[in-house]
């Protein structure tokens, strides 16, 4: 972004004109990125700085439908609803994780601990002290982490039609039960005035 360049102060910077997640330009284009990436080296050339310079070529936002991914039926009725999700959801994860053969799961729980944390995250939606419901201090960013990387890996598995810059993101967050679960409790510990350093970051910054 332009403007956070000149505000910084970056010793180097190229700025594109390309749609957010879209870093490179075209999607699938080696030879376009090829020109950008370049275009980012060639700044080394200056002899002093800040550089900051646009390139050339604008790529204009494209509308696209939401992902399409269809979530399992409720199956254990005497849980949350969202730790039911997660449960159900873990043949679709485990799947998407042989395809591709890794995950980024890990952070600071492994899949099976997901459901579980989920719980957790309940908890602190219905009142209780974030740091007393089982997360270590500094855990709390890193659990979502988790989650959130469950889910979206998942989606890819289960998406019906193309998948476009950040749309995983915005299925997990608006279509899941667990995505409302994580952005309740921001909201109540936003509320009740814990420290920000603990709940900010377990959502993208626009995410209520």
């Amino acid at each position: 972004m332009k403007e956070v360049a000149e505000r910084m102060q970056l010793p180097r910077a190229l700025h594109t004109r390309f749609p957010v997640g879209l870093s490179l330009g075209k999607p699938k284009d080696p030879e376009f990125q090829q020109q950008v990436l370049q275009a980012a080296f060639d700044l080394l050339r200056a002899s002093s700085g800040p550089v900051l310079q646009t390139f050339a070529e604008t790529i204009a936002a494209t509308g696209s439908e939401p992902l399409t991914c269809p979530l399992p039926p409720r199956l254990n009725t005497e849980v949350h609803p969202a730790v039911d999700e997660s449960q159900a959801l873990k043949g679709a994860y485990d799947r998407a994780c042989k395809k591709n053969g890794r995950t980024s799961v890990g952070m600071q729980i492994n899949a099976e601990e997901v459901p579980e944390a989920i719980s957790r995250l309940v908890e602190i939606g219905a009142g209780e002290s974030w740091d007393s419901v089982g997360f270590p201090e500094g855990s709390l960013y890193g659990t979502v982490h988790d989650i959130r990387s469950y889910y979206e890996e998942l989606a890819c598995e289960l998406a019906e039609g193309p998948i476009t810059p950040w749309s995983t993101e915005e299925w997990f967050y608006e279509q899941t039960e667990a995505g409302q679960v994580i952005l309740h409790a921001r909201r109540i510990m936003r509320a009740n005035d814990v420290d920000p350093a603990v709940w900010f970051g377990l959502a993208p910054a626009g995410r209520e």
